[in-house]
């Protein structure tokens, strides 16, 4: 199991929660999110709220406790640190077509193969894809072939923890993080950040937005100049979550679209 330390891959800890039948910590009784002292609900990524049923149709559970985005109907894109290595592996449950993972609608598949990015060694490089034992019917998350599109206002979503330290939701939910620049990264990381590999997303003055454990290997994408979502990163690592200072740390999709299109066409794709 990987330890936690400062930096934080923004997956769960393996065994750490029963997402086959959603529950929210072991031991809890119910799914749903507890009220705070003040009578409010967290519903949060962490500072988001719930997507609408049909807003996100590509996003995708995983079983280990991560996120992902449908490259192609039978491959999804997720994280490199979500998965342990290459080849054959039946033992992961893609769900999707829901916000609400406890939604009977829900489409469950399997997993027959996993391909995680050569040469990756937990620095850069956190890409994988995942092949599915039977197409999922949702349309797919284009990604970022260039970087021209890597600045602006991003959306992130996921089913991850609504604060640091959190629970794990129920339902899907969505935020928007502003876009930080290399040099404001580095200043927040130092040789932690991959400059080339990673780009940057957060209110770096203020904090509050931004994803969190069990969010890793989700999609952060925009839009395009043609009004549909592109996905220009993928969920990875943070110092916490949401802190002023602190951006979320996402692999830049734009840098490995080669390498990701190779592999999908390896895995069939």
């Amino acid at each position: 199991m990987r330890s936690y330390r400062k930096y934080l891959k923004r997956s769960t800890a393996v065994g750490a929660i029963a997402l086959a039948a959603f529950s929210l910590q072991p031991g809890s009784a119910s799914a749903a999110p507890a009220p705070d002292p003040s009578g409010s609900v967290h519903t949060k990524v962490v500072g988001g709220t719930k997507a609408d049923q049909g807003e996100f149709p590509f996003m995708v559970r995983l079983s280990m406790g991560c996120g992902g985005a449908l490259y192609a109907k039978d491959i999804v894109l997720t994280a490199a640190h979500c998965v342990d290595g290459s080849g054959d592996n039946t033992s992961i449950t893609a769900t999707a077509g829901v916000v609400d993972l406890e939604d009977s609608a829900a489409v469950k598949v399997n997993s027959t193969k996993v391909l995680q990015a050569p040469g990756y060694n937990g620095k850069g490089k956190d890409w994988a894809l995942i092949k599915l034992a039977k197409p999922i019917d949702q349309p797919t998350l284009k990604i970022a072939e260039d970087d021209k599109l890597n600045n602006g206002d991003f959306t992130i979503a996921g089913w991850g923890a609504d604060k640091e330290g959190g629970d794990q939701q129920r339902y899907l939910l969505k935020a928007t993080v502003p876009f930080v620049d290399d040099a404001a990264c580095q200043k927040a990381y130092g040789d932690q950040l991959t400059p080339g590999d990673e780009i940057c997303a957060g209110k770096l003055d203020t904090g509050g937005i931004d994803t969190c454990q069990g969010d890793s290997g989700g999609p952060m994408f925009r839009k395009d100049d043609a009004g549909q979502w592109l996905q220009v990163g993928i969920v990875s690592w943070g110092e916490g979550c949401a802190r002023p200072g602190k951006p979320g740390v996402y692999s830049e999709v734009s840098a490995f679209a080669a390498n990701i299109k190779k592999a999908a066409g390896e895995l069939g794709g």
